[in-house]
């Protein structure tokens, strides 16, 4: 075998051709294995599915029900103990760079596949071949890489076996729950990453996902760049796909008063994103009044307290409600819109067959926050009063 390959190229030729393959891998992840098998998102043409399928198994080395298993059950557990890869629990040095590692442990648990990889390829060819043999596609891709590009291609070959494990279950599983900015106060701790969108396929839009799990697109502010569902667009328009769901669309409609069955779907479909909006419009605000009008200790407990009673996603201990106590105690107007937050979640908290009760106590809320006396509280019962699914 000739050390050039039978293609010479330039270092930016090298450069292109390893970005090239391990964007086709990043974006059979995000649409088949993620949006399409986890999810059910999209349909996908048996010939785009089947291609995503081998390709993986070529470059990855994934079986096609383990990864989906391990990720239901990330969504199922998030958070906790069971959480596959929770830097709550394995720390955020543990996901990032060992991320591939948590994953196989998880993988290898049969409870794990019985219970959440149901509903996957199970062909003669998933078994007898991808899972069966699934090491043998990282043989062969060795052995491409090398036949087409000599020794260059080893170094081709090792930038494709690092670059899934590194941003899908290294930065994607850890940064993507501890660091970044949160569109939706999701009861976890994910976060958007950006602007990364072009390594990994829209998939740093990963707090946006918790919001939407079953959503096919992953952006939802003008400004985010969802790869993966621009492919999932050309698909579609050549026929080889089909969005099944996508995130709802929500607006307030300015001089709407009358609360209906419609007002409560949509702000229960948009929960995360009303606590995230009363967090900003009527918390934040009232956090910075409550630091004027107080000392040097009492500006340090709210700084303290800020993120523990805006964010939904912290696991708030024994100390953290102390903490909590102490700065509402100082503060009569911030306790009063602790409380009405508290009284807001509960709007959704029962089951969606509740509709009547629903509407019933998103229309005591309004009516309550109208009379607290409290600016931002009024204004943003007007807002929830002309709340509507677009």
């Amino acid at each position: 075998m000739s050390i050039e390959g039978l293609l010479d190229l330039s270092l930016w030729g090298y450069a292109g051709v390893a970005f090239l393959l391990t964007h086709i891998t990043i974006v059979s992840v995000t649409i088949f294995l993620h949006r399409h098998q986890a999810h059910n998102a999209l349909d996908l043409n048996p010939v785009v599915s089947h291609f995503f399928r081998f390709w993986l198994w070529l470059t990855t080395a994934t079986v096609t029900r383990e990864w989906v298993a391990v990720h239901r059950k990330h969504h199922s557990t998030c958070e906790t103990e069971n959480d596959p890869h929770s830097p709550r629990y394995k720390g955020i040095a543990g996901v990032v760079f060992g991320g591939l590692l948590l994953y196989r442990r998880e993988a290898a648990k049969s409870e794990t596949l019985a219970a959440f990889g149901q509903g996957t390829p199970d062909d003669w060819l998933e078994r007898q071949v991808y899972t069966r043999h699934c090491n043998l596609g990282i043989l062969l891709m060795a052995l491409i890489d090398m036949a087409l590009f000599g020794l260059p291609g080893l170094a081709i070959f090792a930038v494709q076996m690092v670059w899934i494990p590194f941003w899908a279950a290294g930065v994607i599983n850890g940064v993507g729950h501890y660091w970044g900015y949160r569109s939706f106060e999701t009861p976890d701790a994910s976060t958007n990453i950006v602007p990364w969108g072009i390594l990994v396929g829209g998939e740093e839009l990963h707090n946006n996902h918790h919001a939407y799990m079953a959503s096919a697109r992953l952006s939802s502010k003008w400004w985010e760049i969802d790869i993966g569902w621009a492919y999932i667009r050309l698909l579609a328009i050549c026929k080889l796909a089909k969005v099944k769901r996508l995130a709802p669309r929500a607006t307030s409609q300015a001089g709407k008063s009358r609360i209906d069955h419609d007002t409560a779907q949509a702000v229960i479909s948009q929960r995360f994103y009303i606590l995230k909006r009363y967090g900003q419009r009527v918390i934040v605000p009232a956090m910075r009044e409550a630091k004027r009008d107080t000392d040097r200790m009492g500006r340090r407990l709210i700084r303290q307290a800020r993120k523990l009673i805006t964010h939904e996603g912290i696991n708030v201990d024994q100390r953290s409600e102390e903490t909590i106590d102490r700065v509402l105690l100082q503060d009569e107007t911030l306790a009063t819109i602790y409380r009405f937050k508290q009284q807001l979640k509960e709007v959704w908290a029962r089951s969606s067959k509740d509709g009547p009760c629903h509407v019933e106590r998103l229309r005591d809320w309004c009516v309550a926050s109208e009379q607290s006396g409290i600016r931002a509280l009024e204004d943003f019962a007007v807002f929830l009063r002309g709340y509507k699914l677009v």
